[in-house]
């Protein structure tokens, strides 16, 4: 069974326990399986539903959403919803980058993981429209109004070797007197995680 991203997991302390979770290009649904392990009530999209069948049999049908749309070719399948978490790894298809911004709830993250510009020097893919260039998730972070708390921009020199481009960006609850501090050690118990009220989150 594929592992979550190392990126994903480093920073699921951010999202808890009944959280709502959208993957996008979901696939065979190892962040899926990840989140809804750790009580994480979860969406997945894909245009391949070839492992729907087994996530529902694995998760339990009412404890996953999970739907069959081409999000390339058609309109976005929840319009107006928003959610605590959205996760992407693995995909990009730059005219969704403001819908996936802005599907992120107030108190919510979007962790997003993805091939850049580089890539194409040590394998696939290597179509320059299916690379980051440089600094565009932070562009897209900002203009949709989320607030970055990791980036990494660079190459892992680990199998497959590659070129990467991932970001960890919050969109602030309203009412808060002050910044919330996220655990940068993904410490278990260390806070904030999701929709933390205001005033109630920990070093």
């Amino acid at each position: 069974m594929p592992q979550p991203s190392d990126w994903v997991r480093r920073w699921s302390h951010l999202v808890g326990a009944g959280a709502g979770v959208l993957d996008v290009a979901c696939g065979g649904g190892r962040h899926l399986r990840w989140f809804a392990a750790r009580g994480a009530r979860v969406t997945g999209v894909d245009r391949d539903d070839g492992a729907f069948a087994a996530l529902r049999a694995d998760l339990g049908a009412a404890a996953v959403e999970l739907l069959r749309a081409d999000i390339e070719a058609g309109p976005w399948p929840w319009p107006g919803r928003r959610f605590d978490a959205v996760v992407v790894t693995r995909y990009l298809w730059r005219p969704l980058l403001p819908v996936l911004a802005a599907s992120v709830d107030d108190g919510g993250v979007l962790v997003y993981e993805t091939f850049a510009a580089g890539n194409q020097s040590v394998g696939r893919p290597s179509n320059p429209d299916f690379l980051l260039r440089p600094g565009e998730l932070l562009d897209a972070a900002a203009a949709s109004g989320l607030r970055t708390v990791a980036y990494e921009d660079g190459f892992l020199d680990d199998a497959p070797p590659r070129f990467v481009q991932r970001i960890v960006a919050v969109r602030e609850a309203p009412g808060r007197d002050a910044p919330p501090r996220y655990r940068l050690d993904g410490r278990p118990g260390a806070g904030p995680t999701l929709n933390s009220p205001p005033g109630k989150d920990s070093a």
